[in-house]
């Protein structure tokens, strides 16, 4: 109350210079020192020290503006009194002011050397008693102030004993905002309030707001220092407790867990890269705290580096003769794979070092393409390591999962070699025709790294993020059919084919193999039961019909199940199965002589079909009728198929004279083709000498030997050109009781691949036309013509050609004729 009546007695003048101060805003009755560096500023304190000491302080709006223009200062700031002044050595003045009252800026006058500015004094209005409100409002902020000064805010004591004693409202608002560290935006807000409660008002609000960031900065420091402790406190008795069990000789479990690590990643032969990334990530481990989430997934990580055979391997048993030896012991036939095996260990015995090869067995179901797997392993004394690709639509069972993932795992490779425990297994990657693609990526892509030899020195998965070297494994990949293998994989691997088995065949397997796997299965002895080989051929004729042996071995292990039953029923001590028998224990023959084997008719031809289970026999029916020259096509056929029928007419209508069809048959007959098996689709260009046999047959009313089957694909011209799968062909053939062969001329080269024991069984006649497919086809050719009269008996008739079998489309599953 004292210092306001000294400032109303004081003479307070109307013009004053103006010093702009920065970052600061200073209040009345406020004492503060201020350095002084402008050259404004520094004349502007000069002049009032040569006066009466007064100035007028007034905050700037920009701190960084050296030369701030009036329009860049506050009206409102506070007229002050200059106590003290020194003059520092770098020339800067240093002063002692103590804020009056406050003014504010009416008008400019002067602006050099100093400016001198026009104030209007602004006079609080007085509080006649102070009302409830205002002793509320005085006391809640000296306890906010309290409280904020308990969390830490920094005040000094003589201004809490003064706030204490302080009753006046705006006074004690200017004294808390000057010491508690407003901003300057809010600093000047405050200072131009004029109403006393109002301004107080506004300081509580601050100091609440105040009171809340300081309340989340102490919970914040709080839990810091509380984790800190804690890290500290477990470190301290981790290092006690480390040194108590080195006092009693005992062992840190975590420290032998380390160096056991440690022993193994340097024991493990790794690549001195490899190795370098182990150990760094061993170290990580070691500062790293056990219950700590990463320290799981690196102590995993480190496991499969260690298990993962970088530097292990067996040694190859290079004796050709061993190997040749147990590769007969284990497999009947298939002396093209076994051939290929030998060389591969005659090389790899004359020279080191040598890149696997990459195998890749296609055949139809049961031939032993995967059993054939085990036994290379065996001859070469290799491990052997098998993983099923069927259905695999993930591109990380390949290459593995990236650490970052919750449960990654290496793929299938690095897993396959951990498993084995040596870098140069036998690596069979089964049903790689079956391999799918999805959003997950495409596994097949993902193969084409492993399985090129140029490539897979340096594979890499991603959960190990390492190069391994699978130039020493030998692949071998399985599949059905090579059609859904994309290009470029089919590229890098030599591809070896396994067509079906003969009838000869499959009885010395079966003989061999199956029939003593079977008794020893169900429970009984060779000396329980005894096959006869008539009863074996009538299973494998009779009640199977298959490239491969699976049904076969079910047969069998049917017969050998029903022994079983009436020998733990005291029935008998000892069962001969001949061909007579078979029916007992299999029930009918599932598979009987198709009809159309039984006699020759018109319109009916044995065709010859390609599947991915092997080959398979169907038969073209054609018949013709009166009508307007249409053509029906029934039977499932594919598009390819449905052309071949096309081609073949047109070349019958081509060649009407030659056949002694009227030539107008095409607009009064409708003809009718069908392949029985409707539900099974059907298609392939190699139906066309099949398809344009039966339609000849049925316009010239000439039956089609029984015994005879065919294929090829016919152009209009009436060549035939050649086709695939053969050997499969043949072999179907051979299985239905056929003796007569037709193919086309370009295919004789690939009869090698048939068994010589089948050829010796049967008539080939290649075909380089459709005369000639016709000449053993049909039991006239050519068809006498109704308008001449019989040859005479100077002129013998031609003579009959034993009829021949037709090689037609590919039918049964999708497959191509």
């Amino acid at each position: 109350m004292e210092n306001r009546q000294e400032t109303e007695e004081l003479n307070i003048p109307d013009v004053l210079p103006l010093l702009p101060v920065r970052d600061v805003v200073v209040y009345p009755y406020m004492i503060l020192p201020l350095f002084v560096g402008r050259e404004i500023s520094i004349s502007a304190v000069d002049y009032a020290l040569s006066k009466d000491r007064m100035i007028f302080l007034a905050t700037q709006r920009d701190v960084g503006d050296e030369d701030p223009a009036p329009e860049a200062i506050y009206e409102v700031g506070t007229v002050a009194m200059i106590m003290r002044m020194l003059k520092l050595p770098d020339g800067r003045v240093k002063i002692l002011v103590q804020g009056l009252t406050k003014a504010r800026i009416t008008e400019y006058l002067a602006e050099k050397p100093f400016y001198s500015v026009r104030i209007d004094r602004i006079v609080e209005p007085a509080l006649q008693e102070n009302t409830l409100e205002a002793e509320a409002l005085i006391r809640t902020v000296k306890e906010e102030l309290g409280k904020i000064v308990a969390l830490g805010k920094a005040v000094s004591p003589e201004v809490m004993v003064i706030v204490e004693n302080m009753q006046e409202p705006g006074s004690l608002a200017d004294l808390v905002a000057s010491n508690i560290g407003l901003k300057v935006e809010e600093a000047q807000g405050l200072l131009e309030v004029i109403d006393p409660l109002e301004r107080l008002k506004r300081v509580n609000d601050l100091l609440n707001k105040e009171s809340e960031l300081l309340n989340m900065q102490a919970r914040i420091q709080s839990a810091a220092k509380e984790e800190m402790g804690k890290s500290q406190r477990e470190y301290y008795l981790r290092e006690q407790l480390r040194a108590i069990q080195q006092e009693l000789g005992e062992t840190d479990a975590r420290s032998e867990e380390i160096a056991e690590l440690r022993k193994s990643i340097e024991s493990a032969k790794m690549p001195q890269s490899v190795e370098k990334e182990a150990l760094k990530q061993l170290g990580r481990l070691e500062q790293m705290h056990p219950d700590a989430a990463e320290a799981g997934m690196l102590r995993t990580f480190l496991d499969w580096m260690v298990d993962i055979p970088w530097g292990k391997s067996t040694k190859d048993s290079l004796e050709i003769n061993r190997a040749s030896e147990i590769l007969n012991e284990d497999h009947y036939f298939l002396e093209k794979v076994k051939e290929r095996i030998l060389e591969f260990l005659a090389v790899r015995k004359l020279k080191k070092k040598m890149k696997g090869p990459i195998l890749c067995f296609v055949g139809p179901p049961g031939v032993g393409k995967t059993s054939l797997g085990k036994s290379i392993a065996r001859a070469m004394g290799r491990k052997f390591v098998r993983i099923s690709l069927g259905g695999v639509r993930d591109e990380a069972e390949i290459r593995g999962h990236r650490r970052t993932y919750v449960g990654a795992l290496p793929g299938r490779i690095i897993q396959g070699l951990k498993q084995a425990g040596s870098n140069n297994p036998v690596f069979m990657l089964d049903e790689l025709d079956k391999l799918g693609s999805d959003f997950r990526g495409d596994p097949s892509s993902a193969l084409l790294e492993v399985l090129d030899p140029e490539q897979n020195n340096s594979f890499s998965d991603h959960y190990i993020n390492l190069p391994f070297n699978l130039s020493n494994v030998m692949f071998i990949a399985t599949a059905n059919q090579m059609d859904t293998i994309p290009g470029p994989l089919r590229d890098r691997m030599e591809v070896i084919s396994l067509s079906g088995y003969t009838e000869e065949e499959k009885l010395g397997i079966a003989k061999r193999y199956l029939v003593p796997r079977q008794v020893k299965e169900n429970g009984i002895t060779e000396e329980t039961v005894t096959f006869s080989d008539e009863a074996l051929k009538t299973v494998i004729s009779k009640y199977t019909r298959e490239a491969g042996l699976r049904n076969l071995e079910r047969e069998i292990g049917s017969i050998c199940r029903k022994v079983a039953r009436k020998v733990a029923e005291g029935k008998g001590e000892h069962f001969t199965i001949t061909a007579g028998t078979v029916a007992k224990y299999l029930g009918p023959p599932k598979f009987l002589r198709e009809e159309e084997m039984e006699r020759n008719e018109v319109g009916v031809v044995t065709g010859l079909a390609w599947t991915p289970v092997g080959g398979e026999v169907l038969f073209v029916e054609a018949t013709v009728m009166k009508g307007k020259g249409g053509l029906t096509l029934t039977g499932q056929l594919g598009d390819v198929m449905k052309e071949s029928v096309q081609a073949a007419l047109s070349y019958i209508r081509s060649k009407t004279a030659d056949f002694d069809i009227p030539e107008d048959f095409n607009s009064t007959t409708d003809i009718h083709v069908h392949v029985p098996a409707g539900a099974i689709p059907k298609d392939g260009p190699s139906a066309g000498v099949t398809m344009a046999t039966a339609l000849v047959s049925a316009l010239t009313k000439i039956p089609v030997r029984k015994e005879v089957a065919m294929t090829g694909e016919i152009t209009l011209r009436g060549k035939v050109l050649p086709i695939g799968g053969l050997k499969e062909k043949i072999l179907a053939a051979a299985r239905l009781g056929v003796t007569t062969i037709v193919i086309p001329v370009q295919n004789q080269k690939d009869l090698e691949d048939v068994p010589k024991t089948i050829l010796k069984k049967l008539k080939i006649v290649p075909a380089s036309n459709i005369d000639d497919v016709l000449a053993v086809a049909l039991e006239v050719y050519p068809p006498p013509a109704a308008s001449k009269p019989k040859p005479s008996k100077t002129e013998p008739p031609k003579a009959k050609v034993p009829r021949s079998r037709v090689s037609v489309p590919p039918t049964g599953v999708r497959g191509k004729a």
